[in-house]
C-alpha cells in the first residue's frame, strides 16, 4: 500500500514580520532624512548651478563655420569675434571673420581683419586668400593678385586661392588668366562655394550673362542660404533688362540675410530703374534702417528725390553719401544740380568742380558750371 506523503511547511512565513519591521524602520529613516535636508536648503538657500565649461577658440571657429553654412551670418561673426577674444592668435577666425564682412561690402573693416590675419600667419594659404578677395572687393585689384598668388603657391592644390584669383585678374582685364585661374579652381574644388560663384562671375564679366545666371544657379542650388549669390542673380538679370526677375532675386537676398543692407539697396535701385519712385523710396529707406551708415544708400535715395524735383531732400541724402563713403562722381554732380535749381549757385560750384576732380571729362559737371556762370 502507498504511504501518504506529508507536506512540507513553507518556511518563508516566518520572515514576513521581519521584513515588515524594516521597511517601516527605513521609511522613517528616509522620512527624517528627507526633513533635515529640506531644513537645511531653507536656511542655506539651494546650491549654485555648476556654471558650463565655456568651448575652445577652435571650437568657436567651427561654430562660426557652420553658422556661415547656414547663411546665418550675424551668429557666425559673434562666434568668430568670441573665437579671437580666446586665442588673439586664431588667425583663421579673422580671415573668416573679415570675409563676411566683405561680402556684406564693409571693406574697410574687413580688410583690417583679413590683414590681421596675415599678420598673425604668413603662411596661411587661406588667410593669403581671403586678403585677395577682400582687397579686389575694396578696389585694390593689384595687391589683390599678389595676396592671391601667394595663396597659390602656399596650398597649389587648394581652389580657394584660385577662386579669388580668377576674381582678381577678371577685374583687372587679365580674362584670360581668369578663366585659366577659375578652371583650376573647380578642378581642386568642384563643389567649393566660390569656385562655383566665380564661375559665374567669369560669364559675367565677358558680357554672357544668360551662361553667368546659370552658373550663379547651379551655386544657388548647391548653397542655397547664401545672399551675394541672389545678388548676383538679380545683377545679371538687370544687365539683361529683366527687371521683374532681378526684383524677385533680391527680394530673395533681402529674405536669406534681412540685416544685410545692400539687398534691399539694390531692390530699391531696381524699382527706380522701372520709374516705380516710391516703391524704390520705401526700399533705400530700409537698406538705411538696417545700416545706418551704408553710403550707397543714401546717394541712391537723393538720386531718387533729384529725378521727382524734390531738392530739398536730394540734398539731404546726397551730402549724406558724400559724408559717410568715398565721393561718386553722379553724386556730387546732381547734388551740384540740386543747390542750382533752387537757385544756390555758391553752394553748387564746389560739387561741380568736386565730380571734374574725380573725372576731368564729366560732361554733366561742366554743363553744372555753365549753368551757374550764365546766371
Amino acid at each position: 500500500m502507498y504511504l501518504e506523503t506529508r507536506r512540507k511547511r513553507r518556511r518563508g512565513g516566518e520572515y514576513w514580520p521581519w521584513l515588515l519591521s524594516f521597511l517601516v524602520a527605513f521609511s522613517a529613516a528616509w522620512y527624517l532624512y528627507s526633513r533635515q535636508t529640506r531644513i537645511i536648503e531653507a536656511v542655506r538657500g539651494p546650491l549654485p548651478t555648476p556654471t558650463p565649461t565655456e568651448i575652445s577658440a577652435a571650437q568657436y571657429v567651427s561654430r562660426g563655420d557652420g553658422f556661415f553654412d547656414q547663411g546665418r551670418y550675424d551668429e557666425a561673426i559673434a562666434a568668430y569675434r568670441r573665437a579671437t577674444e580666446l586665442d588673439p592668435a586664431l588667425s583663421v577666425a579673422y580671415a573668416r571673420w573679415g570675409r563676411i564682412l566683405a561680402l556684406r561690402h564693409k571693406t574697410a573693416e574687413a580688410e583690417r581683419l583679413a590683414r590681421r590675419a596675415v599678420e598673425l600667419d604668413a603662411e596661411c594659404a587661406e588667410c593669403q586668400a581671403i586678403l585677395g578677395m577682400v582687397l579686389d572687393w575694396a578696389g585694390q585689384v593689384p595687391e589683390a593678385i599678389g595676396a592671391c598668388l601667394r595663396a597659390t603657391q602656399i596650398a597649389p592644390e587648394e581652389a580657394l586661392g584660385y577662386a579669388c584669383l580668377a576674381e582678381a585678374y577678371g577685374d583687372y582685364g587679365r580674362l584670360a588668366d581668369a578663366l585659366a585661374a577659375a578652371e583650376k579652381a573647380l578642378q581642386f574644388g568642384p563643389d567649393n562655394l566660390f569656385a562655383l560663384r566665380n564661375a559665374g562671375y567669369m560669364e559675367e564679366l565677358a558680357g554672357r550673362y544668360t551662361e553667368a545666371i546659370q552658373k550663379y544657379q547651379a551655386a544657388v542650388e548647391r548653397y542655397p542660404n547664401h545672399a551675394f549669390l541672389y545678388l548676383d542673380l538679380g545683377r545679371n538679370y538687370r544687365a539683361l533688362g529683366k527687371m521683374e526677375e532681378a526684383a524677385e532675386q533680391f527680394t530673395r537676398a533681402t529674405q536669406v540675410d534681412p540685416t544685410d543692407a545692400h539687398g534691399f539697396d539694390q531692390l530699391g535701385w531696381t524699382y527706380f530703374a522701372q520709374g516705380l519712385y516710391a516703391t524704390a523710396i520705401e526700399q533705400l529707406q530700409k537698406a538705411i534702417q538696417v545700416d545706418p551708415t551704408y553710403a550707397p544708400a543714401y546717394g541712391h535715395l537723393g538720386v531718387t528725390y533729384y529725378v521727382q524735383r524734390n531738392y530739398e531732400e536730394a540734398i539731404v541724402y546726397l551730402e549724406k553719401a558724400n559724408t559717410l563713403g568715398k565721393p561718386v562722381e553722379e553724386y556730387c554732380y546732381t547734388l551740384g544740380f540740386s543747390y542750382a535749381y533752387l537757385g544756390r549757385c555758391e553752394e553748387a560750384l564746389p560739387w561741380f568742380e568736386k565730380a571734374l576732380e574725380l573725372n576731368s571729362a564729366s560732361q554733366v559737371a561742366q554743363q553744372g558750371l555753365e549753368y551757374c556762370g550764365a546766371r
